[in-house]
């Protein structure tokens, strides 16, 4: 039986697909949607290989199982061995605190039920800004596929010998198809956590389904060659619309995988979108076979396994060790992309192409090469020396991971600081919220508050021991009298029991992995409470960028009436803390009642005041930074 015919531009999609995931990695707030690109992987492997089978039934009635699953484990198998037993040796050698549950995490990707470890381990695929966060995460998608390969061919076997007819196979799998789409949005607008449903291969199987359906209805091996001119334009225009769509998601704000429209809809769009691109490409009548080949992206789609494994761990040991992220965006994921590129080449030339080729006798054959003393293969004695070492290296680090004891972040002097700050935080807040619910506001001239205050600075000073860290007894005399709403991150929060100290009158809600899109759902609540206070301060970023678009709407909720007070970021190690800073300059201009507090040009030369993350402010720290806040706010509150 003849192969199916090989569709060069199906390598143009793998690149779109990959770059995508890429770009997404690293720079989610600008390339949205990137994470789009994983679908397109689904739905061509859905669609190939659902090809591969109903053409073997149809022909047959045979399906040639053991050949199939070779055939998966050569091309799938040493790939994904090299990422994960390279990436054990580093963690050992380089990066030992990423060493706790390691063994957990091959076994499951060796068993393709790392997905499923994710779930149960509450591993998020979306934290910007995550303790130990690992270079596998992206790893679920490998394991989703050897679950479908596993699996799919008795489905098949099952849809053909019961469902025969086409129609009934396409009406089979486009049901389950829509049933998991159904499922994903139900379980969203149910609370689900959504990691259970970004992970679930329930939720994602779509992707998988709609790329066979296409298979029964669309087969590679049946489609006319000799169109009508009508139908040639058909295609190419159908195929442009689903192209420009693909791309428009790609970058569309409402793609942002943290929010309900990519699970109630939209990535189901763009899964139909990229199905219909599929079967446009394959189709012999239409161009866009021709127009998705070219020599780029024939390179990088043959390679773009490799990229897509070892594209996360590169970026995760890369961006550990350098702590000025944020000084050299460009160039250091320009490094990035290249030294990912390097290592896809290299286990594309010398592990996946050999390995797809490899027989009993060829592999004896490698041996005796190897071990031929007079043999002056210099080059491939180095390649087995190399790999022995990193199989040995890897393979230690694997069998002592279950003696290392994982470092909880919940125990780390920054977590529980950061939990006894937010009891103290919602105790203190419901007496305060209490008190302003009946309190009336009164404006108060500023001017007769600082002769009180000066007076009460020589005969009842407050707070003393604040004046060390740069603010002023009279300061602290006034910042008693401001009313102040405040919310913020886990910078805030580790913070907020000495603002409180200084400003009593302040309501502070600060959390962790907070980001902006919460701080509009919060000022609402306090609106609608009437307890939104004149001062707001606003301490958000840490975890992400946003857009001026953001701020605009927030300031516009809180309106021109009320002074605003927001702390720029010291996250020197990731890309956005500069796109932050400058996007909230540019914001400072635009509205005057928003005042920046400059806590990056503050503590840019004491790396004393912050924990090992250079980001988090130790207790000490945490005094300058409470004292700046405040400092900045007296002199220009409203009283």
């Amino acid at each position: 039986m003849k192969k199916n015919r090989f569709i060069t531009g199906y390598s143009g999609l793998r690149a779109l697909a990959v770059v995508g995931v890429i770009l997404y990695h690293l720079e989610p707030d600008t390339f949205v949607g990137g994470y789009l690109g994983v679908p397109i992987f689904f739905v061509l492997s859905g669609y190939l290989v659902t090809c591969q089978m109903l053409k073997a039934f149809d022909k047959t009635d045979f399906f040639d199982y053991q050949k199939f699953y070779w055939a998966r484990l050569k091309k799938l198998y040493p790939a994904m061995i090299s990422v994960l037993w390279l990436s054990a040796a580093y963690i050992l050698l380089f990066q030992r605190n990423l060493l706790a549950k390691l063994g957990q995490i091959v076994g499951a990707n060796l068993l393709n039920v790392y997905n499923f470890w994710q779930i149960l381990n509450g591993q998020s695929y979306f934290a910007r800004f995550a303790y130990n966060e690992s270079p596998f995460t992206h790893l679920w998608t490998m394991s989703i596929n050897g679950q479908f390969y596993l699996l799919w061919p008795l489905v098949i076997f099952l849809l053909f010998k019961y469902g025969q007819k086409k129609r009934n196979i396409f009406g089979a799998l486009l049901i389950l198809s829509l049933a998991s789409a159904l499922e994903m949005a139900v379980l969203y607008r149910s609370g689900t956590d959504i990691n259970r449903i970004y992970y679930g291969t329930d939720t994602r199987f779509f992707a998988l389904g709609l790329g066979a359906s296409m298979a029964a209805v669309w087969p590679l091996d049946k489609l006319k060659t000799k169109i009508q001119p009508r139908d040639v334009y058909l295609l190419d225009i159908v195929g442009l619309i689903a192209l420009s769509g693909m791309i428009i998601l790609f970058f569309s704000p409402s793609m942002n995988a943290e929010t309900a429209f990519p699970y109630t809809g939209g990535m189901l769009l763009f899964t139909v979108l990229t199905t219909c691109l599929v079967g446009i490409t394959a189709h012999p009548g239409s161009h866009w076979n021709k127009w998705l080949t070219n020599p780029v992206f024939t390179w990088l789609g043959s390679r773009s396994y490799e990229i897509y494994l070892y594209q996360f761990p590169v970026m995760i040991f890369f961006e550990n060790k350098v702590t000025d992220m944020a000084d050299h965006v460009f160039l250091y994921h320009l490094i990035e992309i290249v030294i990912i590129l390097i290592l896809s080449e290299l286990a594309y030339r010398y592990i996946e192409r050999p390995l797809g080729k490899v027989t009993w006798p060829k592999t004896k054959q490698y041996f005796a090469r190897v071990v031929n003393y007079r043999s002056k293969n210099y080059l491939l004695k180095l390649q087995t020396l190399l790999a022995v070492v990193v199989l040995l290296v890897g393979s230690v680090a694997i069998v002592v991971s279950p003696t290392v004891k994982a470092e909880d972040y919940e125990k780390t002097p920054l977590a529980q600081r950061i939990r006894v700050n937010r009891r103290q935080q919602a105790k203190t807040n419901r007496a305060l919220i209490l008190k302003l619910k009946k309190a009336k506001k009164k404006a108060q001239k500023k001017h007769k508050l600082v002769n009180e205050a000066q007076r009460a600075a020589k005969k009842h000073p407050v707070n003393k021991q604040f004046v060390k860290y740069g603010i002023a007894q009279v300061d602290l005399q006034l910042s008693q009298r401001i009313s102040l709403t405040a919310v913020g991150d886990s910078v805030m929060a580790g913070s907020s029991n000495d603002l409180s100290m200084m400003m009593p009158k302040a309501v502070i809600d600060a959390a962790v992995s907070r980001q902006l899109n919460m701080a509009s759902q919060l000022f609402s609540s306090y609106q609608a409470q009437h307890i939104l206070a004149d001062n707001i301060l606003i301490g958000l970023g840490t975890n992400g960028s946003f857009s001026m678009a953001d701020i605009d709407h927030l300031m516009k909720l809180l309106g021109s009436q009320r002074q605003v007070f927001w702390v720029n970021l010291h996250v020197p190690n990731r890309p956005w803390q500069n796109q932050v800073n400058n996007l909230l300059e540019r914001a400072a201009r635009r509205y005057q009642n928003l005042t920046i507090i400059d806590w990056h040009q503050y503590s840019a030369q004491h790396p004393q005041w912050f924990y090992e993350d250079n980001t988090h402010p130790t207790p000490t720290g945490s005094k300058y930074y409470s004292a700046l806040i405040v400092k900045t706010i007296v002199e220009h509150a409203k009283f």
